[in-house]
């Protein structure tokens, strides 16, 4: 069996930490509220919206205050992102994951947006079909950097996890990876810094999406 490759979805095969910066700045705005630090609005992405909003708020993930910046988010999402969607794909992207299908490699996402967002912002992208299972933050108890994303996408696909290799831009990707024993590789034109991404030990540390590719072909093979 070919190794299963799952993917984070922003800053990994999208470019929309951009678009997410522009998002909260419209949702705070819609809400009336002082526009957030570009720079404090990056530091929360890969973390569920309720995590970012509450550390952006000073208030805690249940306040009522989180739930409207969330439907305020989801909305204007929906106006700034999704029409940029297949604009913002990183080089290699598309042609990337469908040349992993052609080969017969299971695909997957694991991503802290919501199961609709992700969807949604998958099919805008004309990258939708492409993936076996998707698993947004709302479908498990605990998100990334816990492990039960990536155990559910383990569940839904029936492989193990030394057959699966996990992509993407944040730590909070590769904690997950290797906790779910995973291997990992962490993208550096994404969110998190060369010296964050070490800090959650990689298996290996890439520049660009073909290079993800040569390090998926490479597992592919050796399974």
């Amino acid at each position: 069996m070919t190794a299963v490759a799952v993917f984070d979805l922003d800053g990994t095969l999208i470019d929309t930490p951009r678009g997410i910066v522009d998002t909260f700045t419209a949702a705070f705005a819609a809400m009336g509220l002082d526009t957030p630090d570009p720079a404090e609005v990056r530091a929360t992405i890969g973390l569920p919206l309720e995590q970012a909003f509450g550390k952006l708020m000073g208030v805690t993930p249940d306040d009522e205050r989180v739930v409207e910046g969330i439907r305020q988010y989801q909305r204007k999402f929906r106006d700034i992102v999704l029409p940029r969607a297949v604009e913002l794909l990183f080089p290699g992207v598309a042609d990337g994951l469908a040349a992993l299908r052609d080969q017969g490699m299971p695909l997957a996402v694991a991503t802290s947006k919501f199961y609709a967002s992700a969807d949604a912002l998958l099919t805008a992208a004309a990258l939708r079909d492409l993936f076996d299972v998707v698993v947004g933050a709302d479908q498990v108890t605990h998100p990334k950097p816990h492990p039960e994303s990536g155990q559910m996408v383990l569940r839904e696909l029936g492989v193990p996890a030394e057959r699966a290799v996990m992509v993407g831009d944040t730590t909070h990707d590769l904690l997950m990876a290797r906790a779910c024993g995973m291997r990992s590789i962490a993208v550096t034109y994404g969110v998190h810094s060369v010296h964050e991404l070490r800090t959650a030990d990689p298996t290996w540390l890439v520049d660009t999406f073909d290079d993800v590719l040569a390090r998926l072909t490479a597992a592919s093979a050796q399974s």
